[in-house]
């Protein structure tokens, strides 16, 4: 794709920092776009990019306290701290109003009044974005999907209508998918820019069913590209410093290693996990690998009650497995994930809702078995091509339990599941299926011949 050597392309979204799907997937969408010959830019409220292929303006991020105002009044069931009186809200946020006397289906004024404001700001910092980078591509990252941050969806929506930038909007949560977005007071504001049906915007979803949901939705074609990983390149063994991962996180000789890769988050069913760890009557722990916080702390409060009650030995270990290796301030070892996936025992992804699941991806990249959550995305687009792994729909059953426990106990067995698995996923969920695809839209996008 020479013909698109010396363009350069933006990203955009609330932020690219952390291992959340959105970032993760958009670090393998750059490198890609880097392969086709451009040069790639990011715009957000969090970055962990070099400065100088940056923008941060921190009314971008979903969790800047103006935009966590505003989402906990227009949402009637947003998860977060609770709203503070009027008397209590400061210049430089928005008037956030006793609800007494408002149906949640009525907007304040105040808000918005403080939408406009920051979507004005927003807009004018993405122009600045545009001219300071000469950019001749938007990639916009989930903010014109999940509504979290509507100033910013609005001022993506004003410049591109603006300017006829071409922009890949890669959606990969829908307001629509998510209950705590379905009672508000901001239905025109939805319907205009999550996500926007202006003719310059070529939509990406990550699975089918999103792909019919938007065309019966918004009237919107779009286009399927799954999450991928670099099934071509396998991962490296386990090095030295790895292998004492296992000790650190407290796990003794003869006991499995049960890891949940995911945040604790409600939608991700923890406690399936729980239940899973308690019934397998062999020596085992689970480990938590990721926070949670995002969505307040009720959940993770009632995962860990849920544990101590079913007396499950869980290890909440986010202070020493990240994205990278480090030391912790009292000289603790930390871990990139990558580190304990090979020595996992077994993954348990027990989710209820996953816009694809980069966590299924990543234990089969790890050739680690798996037990999962019939969620409706694997059901359509994962389960039918065939991958083995232990299945539960909604509840643990004495059948998950016994091809669970068989599954860590038969090494020969999870080897066969494994190899089965990976070839899939070469086939399937690669980066060459991701070149391929992207490849043709970015040349649709910018009128370049392949």
């Amino acid at each position: 794709m020479t013909a698109l050597g010396g363009r350069k392309a933006g990203f955009v979204s609330t932020r690219f920092a952390g291992t959340d799907g959105v970032s993760l997937e958009t670090a393998k969408w750059a490198a890609t776009l880097e392969r086709f010959g451009l040069e790639c830019f990011y715009f957000a409220g969090q970055i962990d990019r070099p400065a100088g292929v940056s923008r941060t303006v921190p009314e971008a991020f979903f969790r800047h306290p103006d935009i966590d105002a505003i989402n906990r009044t227009v949402f009637s069931d947003f998860d977060g701290p609770a709203p503070r009186a009027a008397d209590e809200v400061g210049p430089s946020e928005p008037g956030v109003v006793r609800r007494d006397f408002f149906s949640p289906y009525v907007r304040p004024p105040q808000i918005a009044r403080r939408i406009d404001e920051l979507k004005a700001h927003l807009r004018d910092e993405l122009y600045e974005f545009i001219r300071g980078f000469d950019l001749d591509l938007l990639v916009v990252e989930n903010a014109l999907a999940i509504p979290l941050n509507i100033p910013l969806a609005l001022a993506i929506a004003d410049v591109v209508a603006e300017t006829g930038i071409p922009v890949i909007a890669h959606h990969h949560d829908l307001p629509w998918e998510r209950q705590r977005f379905a009672v508000n007071s901001v239905p025109d504001y939805i319907m205009a820019a999550f996500p926007p049906p202006l003719p310059s915007i070529n939509h990406v979803v990550i699975n089918s069913a999103q792909a019919q949901q938007l065309a019966w939705r918004r009237g919107l074609t779009s286009r399927v590209i799954p999450n991928v990983m670099d099934y071509e390149h396998g991962p490296a063994a386990p090095d030295a410093y790895a292998l004492h991962a296992r000790d650190d996180l407290g796990i003794q000789d003869g006991e499995a290693l049960i890891l949940q890769p995911t945040r604790i988050i409600q939608r991700k069913g923890i406690e399936h996990a729980i239940e899973l760890v308690r019934r397998l009557e062999i020596p085992a722990k689970l480990v938590v690998s990721h926070a949670g916080g995002e969505e307040g702390d009720d959940y993770e409060q009632r995962v860990r009650e849920f544990a101590h009650l079913l007396d499950v030995p869980v290890r909440f270990e986010s202070e020493i497995v990240g994205e990278f290796r480090c030391l912790t301030p009292d000289a603790r070892r930390c871990y990139a994930l990558a580190d304990i996936y090979p020595q996992a025992d077994l993954v348990t992804y027990g989710s209820s809702i996953e816009g694809f699941g980069n966590a299924f991806l990543e234990a089969v990249y790890y050739r680690r078995p798996l037990v999962v959550n019939r969620y409706s995305v694997y059901e359509i687009d994962i389960a039918p091509k065939g991958f083995r792994v232990v299945e539960f729909d909604s509840y643990i059953s004495a059948a998950t339990v016994r091809d669970a426990r068989e599954l860590i106990q038969n090494k020969e067995l999870a080897r066969e599941w494994a190899a089965t698995n990976y070839a899939l996923a070469l086939r399937h969920f690669s980066f060459r299926v991701l070149e391929r695809r992207l490849g043709s839209l970015v040349s649709q996008s910018l009128g370049a011949e392949r």
